[in-house]
């Protein structure tokens, strides 16, 4: 299909409310777009980004709120596979391993950091060995994939007494050893996605919340708009990005749902861990459980695995049994037995995966689908955050439009290196995480530099981010705010201090 040629020129990346307003007025208008995405998570924003940078006319609509599906409810791990490599799913790992160097090194490196983790070993010298292996394999792939040794460093040994510094709440007596491996850690998914979509507006795609598409075909759909009206949106294209979700816009897709929850800890309850703690699950090939330090303060700990039937909830919840099943698991590696009083929120994600009859959830592969079907419309779904642009790149290639992407070298809104200097009188944390735009960030405060405070005591966010969100980013409410922008809502006892200040700086940027 022959395309329309449209130069490229880059506009401002910012979501405001008026510009919602003139995309949707013009595509209720009857303008027909090159591509018209169906989603706004990763993939999604992701599949916007790499069809605008290619120079086609894009939109992009979203039943609620950017990341508000399962993109926000991931481990915040930027990963290269491992555990993929050990099921010997070697195209599953490979593919990681080289879109985690691409996240690292070009398209995001100011929102990801290197994280060490440390799996603690015991005295049987066969699981030594298999796991050494395993991080021998892992590196060679590091090194194909050619992440700089700057950005991620090689797996070693370690001895117990460097462990037990790095994790003091390991039980002393049950560690002969360790080893080490490094690993992405995102300051957050639900950022990355405002980037990607903010970065994706920047090459002028139309970015329209809260308009739920109501059908599909391959000449466009029907949305719902603000006031409940049904419209017809025209497309040349339509891919459906829609996650775990998809088969109510597209019944042929199958997929399986799991449910991935996670556990919230203090830091107290791990001693203040330096690294991450990895702690293999009894009785099962290549499963873990995990413990991640944050620059938020508290440290994640999960994950499970386990296939959800039945009408799937919009947000779904972690119940007591998954959060009691993540405790006692990394117990055992524990001196002191994690309780519920360790524990200060929870959460979990619904991963879409493409459905292999009679497999259990955890043993069906990561690799995503992309099929055009006979209505003309693409479906793309499965996959892992970690390899979001390689999907949303054979999204569009799907299309035949014979224009070949460009983002795997294509830096996102606010991209700089880690190794750049803090500027005087900038919190550090506007440059964790905002990257090139903290001192915009910060110029919110103009006037008043109350906004350069936290929002609540004990609660790191402050009061130009919440600006920031609104002005900026697209959120349109409070609840956008704290559960997507921010993240406040992750700790109930937060959201509770921090709510009230929030609502009133919101409602003074209206």
């Amino acid at each position: 299909m022959q395309v329309p040629h449209r130069p490229i020129g880059l506009e401002s990346p910012d979501l405001t409310s008026a510009r919602r307003a003139r995309d949707l007025e013009h595509l209720e208008a009857g303008h027909v777009v090159d591509v018209l995405v169906i989603g706004g998570g990763i993939t999604g924003c992701g599949v916007a980004l790499d069809a605008a940078s290619r120079g086609l006319d894009v939109a992009l609509v979203e039943a609620h709120d950017l990341a508000f599906g399962t993109s926000r409810w991931s481990s915040k791990l930027v990963h290269g596979g491992l555990r993929y490599l050990a099921h010997g799913d070697i195209a599953v790992a490979w593919e990681s391993a080289v879109e985690r160097g691409y996240l690292m090194s070009r398209i995001a490196p100011h929102l990801i950091r290197p994280l060490p983790h440390v799996m603690p070993w015991g005295a049987d010298l066969r699981e030594r060995s298999l796991v050494r292996m395993g991080l021998a394999a892992a590196d060679v792939l590091r090194m194909v994939a050619r992440t700089p040794r700057g950005t991620l460093g090689r797996s070693r040994t370690l001895d117990a007494a460097t462990a037990l510094q790095l994790i003091p709440a390991l039980n002393p007596s049950g560690v002969a050893g360790a080893t080490a491996h490094w690993d992405g850690q995102l300051v957050d998914d639900a950022r990355l996605v405002v980037a990607v979509a903010r970065t994706a507006a920047r090459y002028g795609a139309r970015i329209v919340t809260r308009t739920p598409a109501l059908d599909v075909s391959g000449a466009g759909a029907r949305v719902r708009d603000d006031h409940g009206r049904s419209i017809d949106i025209h497309a040349r294209n339509v891919i459906v990005a829609t996650g775990v979700w998809t088969s109510a816009l597209d019944p042929q897709t199958h997929l399986t749902a799991s449910r991935g929850s996670h556990v919230l800890l203090t830091p107290e309850s791990l001693g203040h861990p330096r690294a991450a703690l990895t702690v293999p699950v009894p009785g099962e090939r290549s499963r873990y459980v995990f413990a991640l330090p944050t620059r938020e303060g508290f440290v994640i700990a999960g994950i499970t695995d386990d296939e959800v039937s039945g009408a799937l909830p919009d947000v779904p919840t972690a119940p007591d049994s998954d959060v009691t099943w993540i405790l006692e698991h990394l117990s055992r590696a524990l001196a002191r037995p994690l309780t519920m009083a360790d524990v200060i929120g929870t959460y979990a994600g619904l991963r879409p995966l493409v459905s292999t009859p009679g497999a259990p959830s955890a043993d069906i592969s990561r690799r995503h689908l992309v099929e055009r079907r006979p209505e003309g419309h693409v479906v793309v779904t499965g996959g892992k955050l970690t390899t979001y642009r390689r999907m949303a790149e054979d999204a569009v290639n799907a299309l035949g439009l014979g224009v070949p992407s460009v983002t795997a070298s294509l830096p996102l809104v606010g991209a700089q290196s880690r190794r750049t200097p803090v500027p005087a009188g900038m919190p550090r944390r506007l440059v964790e995480r905002y990257g090139a735009e903290a001192p915009r960030v910060l110029a919110h405060a103009a006037g008043d530099r109350a906004l350069t405070e936290p929002v609540a005591s004990g609660v790191p966010t402050l009061g130009v981010e919440v600006v920031h969100a609104v002005r900026c980013e697209g959120a349109r409410d409070v609840e956008d705010v704290v559960e997507r922008r921010t993240r406040i809502a992750l700790v109930p006892a937060h959201l509770e201090r921090a709510g009230p200040r929030v609502a009133e700086i919101v409602e003074s940027c209206r």
